[in-house]
C-alpha cells in the first residue's frame, strides 16, 4: 500500500465513508456490479442506479451493461438521479490529509449522481491521490474547472437542534472505489 493511500482510508473512514481499492478497472467494475446486486437495484421507484460517464467506463458497451442490470441507467437526469438510490460518478482527485474527494462538478451530470441519489459510490484514480489541500489546489485551473465540488464523507448536518443526522442534503452513505490502472498516464 502507499502512505498516501492510507492516510487517505484512515481519514476517510473516520467520518464514516466506505474506502476499497482495485488494481484493475474490471476489478473495480465488477464489485460496483455486485454492490448494484446487494443494494438490489431494480428497475423501480427509488431502487434504480444512475451512473454519470467517466473513464472507468471506457470500452464498455454500456447499453448491454444496462440491459444486464435492471434498473441501471447510463442517462443522467435530475429525474433520473432523484428516482435512484445509488449515483455513480467519477472524482479527479482526493486530499489525504483530510480524507476529501473533490471534482470538477461544473457537468451537471456529477452534481445529479452524487448529490441526489442516498448511496453515492465515487470512483477515483489512485494516482490521484494528493497529500493535501494546498497539492490538489496546485492541479485545479480555474480557467478550465468551472465549479470544484469537494466531498468529505456522507452528507451531514447537526443543524437541526444540534443533533447529528446524516443524509438530509445529500447521500446518506459515500463509497469509495481507488483504481491503480486509472490515470496512469497523467
Amino acid at each position: 500500500m502507499s502512505p498516501l493511500f492510507d492516510t487517505f482510508k484512515a481519514r476517510a473512514e473516520a467520518v464514516s465513508a466506505e474506502v476499497h481499492r482495485f488494481a484493475t478497472s474490471n476489478q473495480a467494475r465488477d464489485f460496483i456490479l455486485g454492490f448494484l446486486r446487494d443494494e438490489h437495484v431494480a428497475d423501480a421507484h427509488e431502487a434504480r442506479a444512475v451512473w454519470a460517464r467517466g473513464s472507468l467506463l471506457e470500452g464498455v458497451d454500456c447499453r448491454r451493461l444496462a440491459e444486464q442490470t435492471p434498473g441501471l441507467t447510463f442517462t443522467v437526469t435530475r429525474d433520473a438521479a432523484e428516482r435512484s438510490k445509488i449515483g455513480i460518478s467519477q472524482m479527479e482527485w482526493a486530499i489525504a490529509d483530510t480524507g476529501t474527494l473533490v471534482t470538477d462538478a461544473a457537468p451537471v451530470e456529477r452534481r445529479l449522481v452524487s448529490s441526489l441519489p442516498v448511496i453515492h459510490i465515487a470512483v477515483v484514480p489512485t494516482s490521484a491521490i494528493e497529500a493535501d489541500m494546498p497539492a490538489v489546489l496546485a492541479r485545479i485551473h480555474p480557467s478550465q474547472s468551472g465549479y470544484i465540488s469537494m466531498i468529505t464523507g456522507p452528507s451531514r448536518t447537526a443543524d437541526i437542534e444540534r443533533v447529528l443526522t446524516i443524509g438530509i442534503h445529500g447521500p446518506s452513505r459515500l463509497v469509495i472505489v481507488f483504481v491503480d490502472e486509472l490515470g496512469r498516464n497523467r
